[in-house]
């Protein structure tokens, strides 16, 4: 059993972290009282824009230089942070429908991308060298802790455990984390007292497109190693682990861990002997039937920000 859940964690923490990266992204989006459904749309723009940067740098570093996957990484929540500002226009200065709005993200990205793609490379799929695994000396020795989390990790990973901590404290430690959450709960409030709530849910929708970018091309570099305009359905899981969270950095953590861990059983059970008695689709649907149970669980204890999805009309004094 131990064996086991040694070959498996690594894998799970690697589709964890840009479910976790993705859904915290989100966080900042409906925490400022606008709807984000267009995550999947986001990780895919992402993921073009790191793949596209990594083909069009290799030549210009040395072979073996990991130069071309940290610029694609920031290329990508750059081109997320600027492709953002669509559902940012559409949900704040117009008003639209942020449901509808997301959906024509995600309905755009995978399209756009693709288009550009065999434009520009000749092929929907483009291919790219990543960061590879490597274990963390003296701590990887430690029992237990350093056979799950000290081995066989990426560079990613710590990265984003740095951005849950400068989140968690944003949030709930600055005036500026006061101001977003209240421009979620009661946008006319906080105008009332002088914050500009469309400043507010702007930053908040522009954070999300740069980190829900930034999770589709950590998931190129670290699993899928290659762009084919999907990124395998992670940014409603994503979205699934924001509910399943409550809308917490904390508990968005073990959400995501819990989805990527499901996710990972899924993939690696034709590999394990441990599975083999198990029919391969009940194991492919787990995930999913779990994403449904967990939400049809939690869904009456929802806590969501009170303004979320509400459109906000600044009152003139």
């Amino acid at each position: 059993m131990w064996e086991t859940l040694v070959q498996i964690f690594p894998y799970a923490i690697a589709l964890t972290i840009p479910l976790l990266i993705t859904a915290l992204g989100a966080l900042y989006c409906e925490r400022s009282g606008v709807v984000n459904i267009g995550l999947d749309g986001f990780m895919i723009i992402g993921s073009f824009a790191c793949a596209l940067t990594i083909v069009s740098l290799e030549t210009v570093f040395p072979a073996g230089s990991n130069a071309p996957v940290w610029i694609g990484l920031i290329v990508a929540a750059v081109v997320g942070g600027i492709f953002s500002l669509l559902h940012a226009f559409a949900s704040i200065n117009l008003c639209a429908n942020q449901v509808i709005s997301g959906t024509a993200i995600n309905m755009m990205a995978g399209s756009l991308t693709l288009f550009l793609a065999r434009n520009i490379t000749g092929s929907g799929t483009i291919r790219v060298k990543g960061f590879t695994k490597f274990d963390i000396p003296v701590l990887k020795d430690i029992p237990v802790i350093g056979d799950l989390f000290f081995k066989n990790s990426y560079i990613t990973t710590w990265v984003v455990i740095i951005i849950i901590a400068i989140t968690c404290f944003l949030l709930y430690k600055t005036s500026f984390g006061l101001r977003l959450r209240s421009c979620g709960e009661n946008p006319h409030a906080s105008d009332a007292a002088g914050i500009n709530v469309y400043k507010m849910r702007y930053i908040g929708v522009i954070i999300s497109g740069a980190l829900g970018s930034l999770g589709g091309a950590i998931y190129l570099v670290t699993f899928a190693g290659e762009f084919n305009g999907t990124v395998g359905g992670f940014g409603f899981l994503a979205l699934a682990a924001l509910i399943f969270g409550q809308w917490r950095p904390l508990a968005i953590v073990a959400a995501t861990l819990f989805f990527g861990t499901a996710w990972t059983i899924s993939n690696v059970s034709d590999v394990l002997p441990q599975f083999q008695a198990i029919p391969p689709v009940f194991l492919k649907i787990f995930p999913y039937v779990m994403t449904l149970l967990a939400l049809v669980v939690f869904s009456k204890s929802s806590q969501a920000p009170k303004a979320s999805g509400e459109p906000f009309k600044h009152s003139e004094r």
